[in-house]
């Protein structure tokens, strides 16, 4: 009945629990946790201009000054066994 919400059940489905066997109402729950939280805070958003939700008030990120980037300043964040990932640069 509602677009916004099959789609969301259709994305959680084919991103996440295509990927696990569930073994349990708890279990079930700490997958779904661990996606809400990836989901809200991590995975950028198509109409927010590829921008997460949490940081949709914010202005975008000015670039930054300091020589071009390195692979050691990558740090790279893993939840439900490396299937969710996000990046971000290490503090200096």
């Amino acid at each position: 009945m509602n677009p916004f919400a099959e789609a969301w059940v259709q994305r959680t489905k084919h991103e996440v629990l295509n990927h696990f066997l569930v073994f349990g109402e708890n279990h079930l729950r700490h997958i779904v946790a661990c996606w809400l939280t990836y989901y809200h805070r991590f995975r950028p958003h198509q109409s927010l201009g590829n921008v997460p939700l949490g940081d949709a008030g914010l202005p975008p990120p000015e670039p930054i000054a300091g020589g071009p980037l390195r692979l050691d300043d990558i740090v790279c964040h893993e939840s439900l066994g490396g299937l969710l990932r996000h990046y971000e640069r290490c503090a200096a």
